[in-house]
């Protein structure tokens, strides 16, 4: 007999879904007949699968430990380290700051990821116990590309992970970037498009049609300075596909400075030679959360930045962007004159 309590990582959940985490090689129908049988029980009670479970609860396998070993797949944990720059914490959530170069999510190539490390500071800090993560994993629930830095919201718990992607999900937790771009924008804009992602090559092509297979997408920016020969720019996503940024801004002439896939080579080059810039200046900037109660009320209606990489205020001084820089960030915190707390950037403020 195998004997289980559910701890606050793992509340939230079916028990059907409990069951499946961690009798991974088990067909759905044995695990029905086990509730059935009473051969599982949930708090010493036969149980459907259907229930939610609460911090607490007892789970109980009435299975010899031949059937348990055999349905059961201990996953080899990693426990990749390195020193995370959070920017908040609590019981729920984790927001740090990405750096350029780590990945934010497992890939085949098997180097560690922002999830990995993410793992190995909970498990350090005690947040979480490795005979856990059979049933809950820590996850990232904003992905940013390798090469942009910035603001990443992750799951410590179970019941952070689904608030936190259902927010993102319905686009109610605004998502900000600074990015430096070529060639000189002047007005703010909101742009539209489709994009197209060919996968054999991880590109997109953005459209000003809607295409075969291509999604709608929407982008505001609103430039903060400008050296006359690149501008720096406060973007915010409506949609949030991949490579949108990087794509959008490529398409209407103004590519961000070192994107090496949709960037233009000689802005690219004079950035490298200048400054040894080996990635795109795009940076995560701010994550804006709307008013909600319940487990995540601590982060109802706050904002959180994460403060702008050494390199790229280093190049945002040396380009003689910075004194317009701050005084038009600092400006654009605020609402839009409407009061419209959606966005910031609309036709009756212009």
């Amino acid at each position: 007999m195998k004997n289980f309590i559910i701890e606050k990582n793992e509340a939230g959940q079916r028990f059907d879904k409990y069951l499946a985490k961690l009798l991974k090689e088990a067909p759905k129908s044995f695990l029905y007949k086990m509730l059935r049988k009473k051969n599982i029980t949930l708090n010493g009670k036969k149980a459907a699968g259907n229930e939610i479970l609460k911090c607490g609860d007892e789970v109980k396998l009435f299975l010899s430990e031949e059937t348990f070993e055999k349905f059961s797949k201990s996953e080899a944990v990693s426990l990749a380290r390195f020193p995370l720059d959070i920017l908040y914490e609590d019981d729920n959530v984790l927001l740090i700051n990405k750096p350029a170069g780590m990945l934010s999510q497992p890939c085949e190539s098997g180097q560690p990821s922002l999830v990995e490390y993410v793992t190995g500071y909970l498990l350090d800090q005690g947040s979480i116990a490795k005979n856990s993560l059979s049933t809950f994993h820590p996850g990232v629930c904003n992905r940013l590309d390798r090469n942009t830095s910035g603001i990443v919201a992750a799951g410590k718990s179970l019941i952070g992970l689904q608030e936190l992607s259902k927010m993102f999900h319905d686009r109610t937790i605004h998502k900000d970037y600074l990015c430096l771009a070529a060639g000189e924008i002047k007005k703010r804009n909101f742009i539209k498009g489709y994009l197209h992602k060919d996968t054999k090559c991880n590109k997109v092509i953005v459209y000003e049609k809607k295409m075969q297979d291509s999604q709608p997408i929407e982008t505001y920016y609103t430039p903060l300075g400008s050296s006359g020969s690149e501008t720096l720019l406060l973007v915010r996503l409506v949609t949030g596909r991949t490579h949108q940024i990087r794509a959008h801004l490529a398409s209407i002439g103004h590519p961000v400075v070192g994107d090496t896939k949709y960037g233009d080579k000689d802005v690219n080059r004079y950035f490298r030679e200048r400054f040894c810039l080996e990635h795109q200046l795009l940076h995560g900037y701010r994550l804006t959360f709307p008013e909600v109660s319940g487990p995540l009320a601590c982060l109802s209606g706050t904002v959180h930045t994460a403060p702008v990489p050494a390199l790229f205020h280093k190049i945002i001084k040396k380009q003689q962007l910075e004194e317009s820089y701050y005084e038009n960030l600092e400006r654009n915190m605020g609402l839009c004159k409407n009061g419209d707390h959606r966005h910031r950037y609309c036709s009756d403020c212009e």
